[in-house]
């Protein structure tokens, strides 16, 4: 139960800083994925279905507030969450360069999805811009942020354990 309402409260963490903090920093408008890397960062650590399950709730939040349907959002985190998951047998606590890979990855999958659904189902078809002036930027945004907020995901996943 308390590991249900540790993982509630960074979710709503997570996403306030991503939707508000970040959100009037941004850069040429462009935020770090903060929802991506908590995902990512519990896929990694637990598994399959709590990357998943992790992945639900952030996509749930941002379809509920910013998206007129609710599902994309929460049906691309799942996925990503799941993923995630996979690389959960090769996992070890001490190595950064499998989160930084899989969050590199993980950017790829997910903007170029939004740009499939936005843009080139709407005839848009300058993905080379796209790439240059979103995704690539944001890429790097969220990965030198993984570098952080992965060693404090990882702190509290390290206490979560000791008190189960």
């Amino acid at each position: 139960m308390k590991r249900f309402i540790t993982l509630a409260v960074l979710i709503f963490i997570n996403f306030i800083l991503q939707s508000t903090l970040f959100g009037f920093h941004d850069m040429n408008h462009i935020t770090p994925n903060l929802l991506l890397i908590l995902t990512m960062s519990f896929g990694l650590m637990r598994g399959r279905k709590e990357g998943m399950l992790v992945g639900f709730f952030c996509g749930f939040l941002v379809d509920a507030i910013f998206s007129p349907v609710l599902g994309p959002f929460m049906f691309l985190y799942m996925i990503l969450g799941y993923m995630n998951g996979v690389f959960h047998k090769n996992y070890v606590v001490e190595d950064v360069m499998l989160p930084l890979v899989v969050i590199i990855l993980d950017e790829l999958l997910f903007n170029t999805a939004i740009y499939i659904v936005s843009f080139l189902l709407r005839n848009h078809l300058n993905y080379g811009d796209y790439f240059m002036d979103i995704i690539l930027p944001e890429t790097v945004y969220t990965t030198l942020l993984t570098v952080v907020i992965y060693k404090v995901n990882v702190f509290i996943n390290r206490k979560l354990k000791e008190e189960a």
